[in-house]
């Protein structure tokens, strides 16, 4: 995909549907291939990660269709019921996919390989390998722990106990979804809470989740799970991603004269951290329609642009927002005076270095900004920031959308060098922000 520019723009006006949330697609497909019976799933992402994950479930047995209206039916195979695949399983740029189906496989008695793009085969897999080796899968990696790798479920699962050695919910959905073919109880303790979309998914299907506080002052979790239910077959409907929402979200708010309507958007307290933020900020944020849906709770956003200021971000609320520290550095650039984010070294081992990219690409547009090994400090300009840069997206979706964004509000067009990744979570991000009225055009500035 060639290059994409950001020009500055007026006020953003209209509603947007954001595409559903990828973290619940993930999840949903992978219940239901471990139901039996026929499942339907409606708003699943159709992104780029997401297929893949449907592409591997399909090798390892699960009947998976689309229909015309765009739902999704599942046919699954049962707990222990997927079978051997005859090809390597490719998860393309999925850290979530490759992740969590580490922790399904555990429990099957068959060897697969996963593999993916030249970023994902760069990203560390110890810390999910590390629990599932004690449930009794076998697993060969590269040096680091890295993509390519083998492995070899249990016939017979082990269930744990784990304490997550650092908050990660993919490491802690690995381990439950592994602990589903285990027989007795499966234990996780997280210091502080992660997003929990597989806790209630797994309740949803017909799983025995139990949650509880941890520690002294109940700032952990306990999670407890029944291993070896019959899942039974479920109606999904999947939120709009609040990660996705994120982008016109901050759009919105950073170009003057803005006021846009995001309907359906997942407000899962552990994923509310960025509007939680950004209203400190002084964000006009606002929430109408509350509602849950499959054990989730979705409202409708409206959101008015906004002078933000900057302020100190606790480490403690890494956890709910970790996705969203990039578009949150546009919103700081943007802001007046200094922004602090604290605890982000997750950053450095998602699909990219994600700290060293927005720190280098905000440098890059004007904006003053100090690095640290797990934070950043944003020194907001006031203003329309200067932009004119071009920014490697460093096949990073993420990376890619946030400098659009910040492009929009900027004195002079920001330029991405590749745009091709944002097809993993947003396939059609830069004509939805076209239609509500962005300047956003293909090709350099």
């Amino acid at each position: 995909m060639p290059a994409l520019s950001a020009h500055p723009s007026e006020g953003l006006a209209g509603s947007l549907r954001v595409p559903g949330d990828k973290s619940i697609s993930h999840r949903a497909l992978m219940l239901a291939a471990l139901a039996v019976g026929e499942s339907r799933i409606e708003g699943l992402l159709e992104g780029e990660d997401v297929l893949r994950t449907a592409a591997a479930l399909r090798a390892l047995g699960a009947e998976i269709s689309r229909d015309d209206d765009g739902r999704w039916r599942v046919w699954g195979r049962g707990i222990g019921g997927l079978s051997e695949p005859e090809a390597v399983l490719d998860l393309g740029n999925s850290g979530t996919g490759v992740r969590l189906l580490m922790g399904v496989l555990a429990a099957h008695p068959l060897t697969a390989t996963l593999t993916g793009d030249a970023s994902l085969t760069g990203r560390p897999m110890g810390r999910v390998a590390e629990p599932l080796a004690l449930m009794g899968a076998r697993i060969q990696a590269r040096d680091g722990g890295r993509l390519p790798l083998t492995i070899t479920g249990s016939a017979e699962p082990r269930p744990i106990g784990y304490r997550l050695p650092v908050p990660s919910a993919q490491v802690k959905s690995a381990v439950l979804l592994a602990g589903l073919g285990a027989p007795g109880i499966t234990e996780v303790i997280e210091s502080a809470p992660t997003r929990d979309h597989s806790e209630r998914l797994m309740r949803h299907f017909g799983a025995e989740v139990e949650v509880s506080p941890e520690g002294e002052a109940g700032e952990g979790r306990r999670i407890r799970l029944t291993g070896q239910p019959e899942l039974g077959p479920q109606e999904v409907r999947v939120p709009g991603d609040p990660s996705s929402a994120a982008f016109p979200l901050v759009a919105a708010l950073i170009t003057p004269g803005s006021e846009i309507a995001l309907p359906g958007v997942g407000l899962n307290p552990l994923r509310t951290g960025l509007i939680d933020t950004l209203r400190e900020m002084g964000a006009k944020i606002d929430v109408e329609n509350p509602r849950e849906e499959n054990g989730e709770p979705v409202g409708d956003l409206r959101i008015a642009s906004s002078v933000l200021e900057g302020i100190r971000i606790p480490a403690t609320r890494a956890p709910s927002m970790i996705d969203e520290y990039p578009v949150l550095a546009a919103a700081a650039a943007c802001a007046r005076g200094t922004t602090v984010m604290e605890g982000l070294g997750e950053l450095r081992v998602k699909e990219s270095d994600r700290l060293a990219l927005v720190a280098r690409g905000l440098a890059a547009c004007g904006v003053a900004v100090e690095e640290g090994p797990d934070s950043l400090t944003v020194h907001g300009t006031g203003t329309a920031p200067q932009g004119g840069a071009t920014v490697e997206s460093a096949l990073d979706h993420r990376i890619a959308m946030s400098f659009l964004v910040l492009g929009l509000a900027s004195q002079q067009p920001v330029t991405i060098d590749d745009a091709a990744p944002i097809a993993t979570s947003f396939p059609d991000f830069a004509a939805a922000m076209t239609g509500l009225g962005a300047r956003v055009t293909a090709g350099p500035s």
